[in-house]
């Protein structure tokens, strides 16, 4: 657990990349795919069930990363971002609204950033940090 807490930063940065990346190649992974009759069940649940573990990863990096920044901008567009980002793939995953790849594309980089800006500008590591 303390490595999650004190590489929160870093975890999440990560899971947003590998979140972008799996949305970016599930499209070409089913065309690909799509001379086949049957594409096996468990596949295509198991891919659809890493949109929610990286959403999960994702939630208790920004959780462990907002008690550490000393900047509240930061704290409130992580959350922020994250809140669109989970509301977009809810989106993708029900149908409800036809919303463009791009936003998931850039709500998932924007966390990427926000990680990285709060890794090297606003983290604060120690007992005696001002951050609450």
């Amino acid at each position: 657990m303390k490595l999650i807490i004190r590489n929160s930063d870093r975890i999440g940065a990560l899971s947003s990349g590998l979140c972008m990346l799996h949305c970016f190649a599930t499209p070409f992974l089913f065309l690909s795919q799509s001379s086949l009759i049957f594409i096996s069940v468990d596949f295509t649940l198991t891919w659809f069930i890493l949109n929610y573990v990286f959403l999960f990863i994702s939630f208790i990096a920004i959780y462990h990363s907002v008690k550490n920044s000393t900047n509240r901008f930061i704290r409130i567009f992580l959350y922020l971002f994250w809140v669109v980002l989970s509301g977009l793939i809810i989106n993708e995953s029900l149908e409800i609204f036809s919303i463009p790849e791009a936003a998931t594309y850039f709500s998932a980089s924007s966390l990427i950033c926000l990680h990285i800006y709060n890794l090297r500008y606003c983290r604060c590591d120690d007992e005696d940090c001002c951050a609450s």
